[in-house]
């Protein structure tokens, strides 16, 4: 069922203003309206509703109800209306903090982005600490897969997000970079790491989507590939086949998982270096 849309004047008015007040939205558009309050949700600019029972609610212990049903189901099944039920409370009551669904998931990136971002400084230096950073942002997909859906769309510009952001920064920072360089050095690394953590997110979620594990995917195929393969067609990959090169050495019983995982590692220092190329031709 989708979720309800906030009923007129349940959400309260900007800082300072009661709960019956409308917000200063000048001439915004109903959905920039909506994203504003949101915004003013996130950063603790909304007050509080001071009429009816005291339901005990925060923005965050929304985000973290949220965040639980996400890392449990996915974000298929988030919904307002389990949020409230994990808090036992009434769905409109959500309603006077979050203004919607959307907004309720802003919150919720916001919140695990203050999760532990690994250290700005290492004493081996400042790659050390970017990959450091890397590893973090790795870990961070792991522990919330749903958060690969929703990054690389627009940012939230919460409290956490910029935060993490500005620790990214300092890590490249005094190196000799433009700040357009190290704009575009921290957005490298985030991005790689969240487009391998994607394809694992993918590759876990695939066995339950389709029916059918890695194996039986496998067995169904390979009968028919050894059949079809034609080794003056496609010699390049033959060799390499003989060589053990399609066989990665990884932690799982998933060899697609496996293969992601050690690509990631192998990918991880090529960036790593293309950086190192990068500051080294700046000191130079």
């Amino acid at each position: 069922m989708a979720d309800a849309p906030a009923p007129p004047g349940d959400a309260p008015g900007s800082a300072g203003a009661g709960p019956d007040a409308a917000p200063d939205d000048g001439d915004l558009s109903p959905a920039a309206a909506r994203t504003r309050r949101g915004m003013e949700a996130l950063w603790g600019l909304r007050t509080p509703p001071t009429r009816g029972p005291k339901q005990g609610l925060t923005v965050r212990t929304i985000a973290e109800a949220g965040v639980a049903i996400a890392d449990e189901g996915g974000l298929d099944a988030l919904s307002m209306r389990r949020v409230a039920d994990r808090l036992g409370v009434g769905t409109m009551s959500l309603y006077t903090y979050i203004p919607g669904k959307a907004e309720l998931v802003d919150a919720m990136l916001d919140l695990v982005y203050g999760e532990p971002s690994g250290p700005t400084a290492h004493p081996d230096g400042w790659r050390a600490a970017l990959e450091a950073h890397a590893r973090a942002e790795w870990d961070l997909y792991l522990r919330h897969p749903w958060v690969v859906h929703v990054t690389g769309q627009r940012p939230v510009l919460g409290p956490n997000e910029l935060d993490r952001y500005e620790r990214a920064l300092q890590r490249v920072d005094g190196l000799g970079l433009t700040g357009r360089e190290m704009a575009a050095v921290a957005a490298l690394v985030g991005g790689y790491v969240a487009g391998v953590a994607r394809q694992v997110a993918d590759i876990r979620a695939t066995p339950e989507r389709t029916g059918l594990t890695d194996d039986e995917w496998w067995q169904a195929r390979s009968a028919v590939l050894d059949e079809v393969w034609d080794a003056e067609r496609w010699p390049v990959a033959t060799r390499i086949s003989t060589e053990d090169g399609f066989v990665p050495d990884g932690p799982t019983a998933s060899y697609l998982e496996n293969e992601a995982l050690v690509d990631f590692e192998f990918g991880l220092q090529r960036v790593l270096d293309g950086i190192e190329v990068l500051v080294r031709s700046r000191a130079g």
